[in-house]
């Protein structure tokens, strides 16, 4: 079976962290990890029909250095046939107006080239200002994958991606520890 494509970029080795504990619990043989500091194009999103992505916002709802500076040729890709995941950081007290815009940056692009995106996460429990993330579906608000608040809450995190990662295994139709 194909591994999972998990795409991240990381500048203070904070999502760094989250990609460790994601493979520590789907594990290292289920992965394809790509660091985009490294990643040079397109082809590895083509090789992979299961796709999960890290981003953190920066500022003012800015992308990520690595993600910033391969977000034109991000646009281009075809993501259909593909199934997307997408887990986000952000800092919802200091930065609380642009919390993991980073998601919905990207999370938008994958929908709007085709993709197939999964993990959608509740915004219950948050406690931000606006976010290019959030996104209704009858009468409740999600975001369109996992928001974590390493600065804020931090003690938050290790159940909400255990949570979230049950729920896109399910979705992505594989069981956890299974590529």
């Amino acid at each position: 079976m194909n591994k999972i494509g998990l795409f991240y970029g990381s500048d203070t080795g904070c999502t760094e962290a989250v990609v460790a504990k994601i493979t520590d619990i789907l594990g290292e043989e289920t992965l394809d990890i790509i660091d985009m500091g490294a990643n040079k194009g397109t082809e590895a999103f083509e090789k992979h029909n299961l796709i999960l992505i890290g981003v953190p916002t920066w500022y003012d709802g800015e992308l990520q250095s690595d993600w910033d500076a391969f977000f034109e040729e991000f646009q281009t890709i075809d993501f259909s046939g593909k199934t997307v995941a997408i887990f986000g950081l952000g800092d919802q007290v200091g930065y609380g107006e642009y919390f993991v815009d980073g998601i919905g940056m990207l999370g938008n692009v994958v929908m709007e080239n085709g993709g197939q995106l999964v993990g959608l996460w509740s915004t219950d429990g948050y406690y931000y200002e606006e976010s290019k993330a959030e996104f209704e579906h009858e009468g409740q608000k999600y975001f369109l994958g996992l928001a974590i608040d390493e600065d804020n809450e931090s003690d938050l995190t290790d159940e909400r991606l255990g949570g979230w990662l049950a729920q896109v295994m399910e979705e992505f139709g594989l069981e956890v520890g299974q590529g």
